[in-house]
């Protein structure tokens, strides 16, 4: 039987309002996490964090769309558009500096544990990396 794949963000599950089978491995999806990430998650696989790069093109444009009056969501939005940041970050997830933790999760989701992916943004209000990966690794499965 193979797991399933989620994806929540982190304070979802520190205010217990993520609805995860009992038992899920949380497993955290950001490039830096913070001291207090840590102790949501089981783990944390970095790599599978957007890249450094598109990251930082990513922050740059929306604090210019911010800029000239866009509300926060808006802004997330449209840079995400823009910056072709789906695309971009489906392309790392087949890259070397990848490739070995998506190998790792689909493990994990073939041996029948559920997975989690977890990371800072709420997905209710703004488009999210983790849901482009629990795509791919629905794909693979």
């Amino acid at each position: 039987m193979t797991g399933a794949v989620h994806d929540t963000y982190v304070a979802a599950l520190q205010h217990g309002s993520a609805a995860l089978p009992e038992g899920t491995r949380k497993v955290g999806v950001v490039r830096k996490p913070t001291s207090w990430f840590h102790g949501v998650v089981d783990e944390n696989r970095p790599e599978l964090g957007p890249p450094a790069d598109l990251l930082a093109e990513f922050q740059s444009r929306e604090e210019a769309f911010k800029a000239q009056g866009m509300c926060d969501e808006g802004a997330h939005n449209a840079t995400w558009e823009v910056v072709a940041f789906e695309e971009r970050y489906r392309e790392h997830l087949e890259s070397e500096a990848a490739r070995a933790a998506v190998e790792d999760l689909l493990d994990l989701l073939e041996a029948g544990t559920d997975v989690a992916l977890v990371c800072y943004e709420n997905t209710d209000q703004k488009r999210c990396h983790r849901t482009a990966l629990r795509e791919h690794l629905e794909a693979r499965l």
